[in-house]
């Protein structure tokens, strides 16, 4: 089973950066999709998709208000996916969660995934 733990939140003022990590055991991280999500507190707010990279092709795919902002990336020898994130805002303010699900290309959709990590809180103030 894949242990996924991020780390690497925090608070940070408008227009600052910020660079997540998320750490995989027990699989290698080169024979899956991996995503990052975010969720805000709240009823009928669910995880939404930021950013995935597909191993497979290399392929990456980013939700439309973060590209040009944020960049997915992997490091294999590490077994770790990372999500800097610059020139944020105060509506990237959420909970952000790593993902890995099956390697069949990388999509944005919560239920491509079957593995999550705990989530790192991110802030940005005004």
């Amino acid at each position: 089973q894949v242990q996924l733990v991020e780390s690497g939140g925090g608070l940070v003022q408008s227009g600052g950066s910020l660079k997540l990590s998320c750490v995989a055991s027990r699989v290698s991280l080169s024979n899956y999709a991996t995503g990052w999500f975010r969720q805000v507190p709240g009823p009928g707010k669910g995880r939404e998709g930021v950013a995935c990279a597909a191993s497979r092709d290399g392929s990456v795919h980013y939700r439309d208000s973060v590209k040009g902002r944020f960049t997915i990336s992997r490091d294999n020898d590490k077994n770790t996916v990372y999500l800097q994130m610059n020139a944020l805002r105060p509506e990237d303010t959420a909970m952000y969660y790593c993902a890995t699900g099956p390697d069949l290309g990388c999509g944005l959709a919560s239920d491509e995934y079957d593995s999550w990590g705990q989530g790192t809180q991110v802030t940005v103030s005004s």
